[in-house]
């Protein structure tokens, strides 16, 4: 079993991560991700990409968690703003947000039950990273509380899917 798939990796996202301008586009993509705005790869193969093409080294490795924690956690922050500042018809009445009425429903009722930890939760789970941030931006949650727990739930992730990175790498060595 391959952890990445290598021939997915869009050959301009290649040329760029491997550039002296790898780790500002690495920021980028996770600026997309975090405003679930990145739909030409799966999310979960931003970090292990990044670390196949930029490298595996250890501070490589932090730099690489670290822009993407930051670049996430940017990107979900400007997403919170605007569901703020747009309300629930915003939301649901723009076809570029992600989001059916039906999903925000389940996750209004997810947040209501489990209340600020529903933010790092969603954060760390794969298919449902990032959509609290819409019931959290329609709520009384103040956007520093966002920020903090929104970078909790990403360097957990991205540092999950580095160390199954370095994991895979270490197995298909052997």
């Amino acid at each position: 079993m391959v952890l990445l798939q290598a021939d997915y990796i869009p050959e301009w996202m290649d040329a760029w991560l491997t550039s002296e301008f790898g780790l500002l586009m690495l920021l980028g993509l996770c600026l997309l991700e975090g405003t679930m705005m990145l739909r030409f790869m799966p999310s979960e193969l931003v970090v292990p990409a990044a670390l196949l093409l930029i490298g595996t080294s250890p501070p490589t490795v932090a730099a690489v968690v670290l822009i993407a924690v930051v670049g996430t956690t940017i990107g979900q922050a400007i997403l919170f703003v605007l569901v703020r500042r747009g309300g629930r018809d915003y939301v649901l009445d723009n076809g570029w947000l992600p989001i059916s009425e039906q999903r925000l429903d389940r996750f209004d009722a997810w947040f209501d039950r489990w209340g600020l930890l529903a933010v790092p939760l969603s954060n760390t789970m794969l298919f449902v990273r990032g959509l609290c941030t819409f019931p959290a931006g329609l709520s009384t949650m103040r956007l520093r509380t966002f920020v903090v727990l929104s970078a909790l739930g990403s360097l957990f992730f991205q540092s999950i899917l580095a160390a199954l990175y370095l994991a895979g790498e270490q197995i298909i060595v052997f």
